[in-house]
């Protein structure tokens, strides 16, 4: 919802701004709670 109320009062731009700080918020939320680990890569080599 927070997409479509950006896009339609804020314009391209706002809505662009509010999905990469939205995926980025998600990605954050993730690596503090434990289910998606980014360093398992960088481990193995």
């Amino acid at each position: 919802m927070a997409l479509g109320f950006a896009g339609y009062f804020g314009g391209f731009w706002a809505f662009l701004l509010v999905l990469v700080l939205g995926a980025a918020g998600l990605i954050v939320g993730l690596v503090v709670q434990g289910d998606l680990d980014l360093w398992t890569r960088k481990q193995r080599r």
